[in-house]
């Protein structure tokens, strides 16, 4: 491939990234895979060499926000923020990790708060939520583990503070090692309460 038809490529990459970033902003879609698909048929762009990565499409999502509201998704954050705070304080025996879009700052206003929680079992969580009187459904989802086998947990979705939460419950041991994150093939970031304090305090003094 010559350079001019590379660079071509790469632009391409690069529209459809931020054309699948606008697609998960509006449309709350928050599997990237679904959203680049989208994007690659609204601009006719079907070429696999041309679809960009998780990472570029994280990438250009953070742009985006950035572009389009800089302000109110910082005030969106603060806001998602707090409340995810509020609902790890809820689920405190479970030593709660904050993970995702509300945490490394990409959260729309449709993004969901989520939460790994560690339990011998599903039921243990589930009861605290019944003892606060907090609704929830359960769902199922399937994460990869560091030797990269996907495998399914199950959690409860519950809505707190006026925004979504999915608390995804793991072993005991599932504490000491983050499933995989889809975005750039590295164990996911977590934060705990302090962390989650920290940046609210951050954000606060900023």
């Amino acid at each position: 491939m010559g350079k001019k038809a590379a660079m071509g490529v790469d632009r391409a990459r690069q529209v459809l990234a931020q054309e699948a970033a606008r697609i998960i902003v509006e449309q709350g879609i928050r599997d990237y895979r679904v959203a680049k698909t989208k994007a690659a048929e609204r601009l006719g762009m079907r070429e696999r060499g041309a679809l960009p990565g998780n990472n570029e499409i994280e990438q250009a999502l953070g742009a985006h926000l950035q572009l389009f509201g800089r302000e109110s998704h910082l005030d969106l954050l603060r806001v998602l923020r707090r409340a995810a705070l509020s609902a790890m304080q809820l689920l405190d025996a479970f030593a709660p990790r904050l993970v995702g879009p509300v945490l490394n700052g990409t959260a729309a206003a449709n993004s969901a708060i989520d939460l790994h929680v560690f339990a011998d079992n599903l039921e243990a969580v589930a009861l605290t939520l019944d003892r606060h009187r907090v609704p929830y459904r359960l769902f199922e989802t399937r994460l990869k583990s560091r030797r990269n086998r996907p495998e399914s947990y199950s959690g409860l979705r519950f809505m707190h503070e006026d925004a979504a939460v999915e608390a995804t419950v793991f072993p005991l041991v599932g504490v000491r090692q983050a499933p995989i994150s889809p975005i750039d093939g590295k164990p996911m970031q977590r934060a705990n309460e302090r962390k989650v304090r920290k940046l609210l305090d951050e954000e606060t003094i900023g």
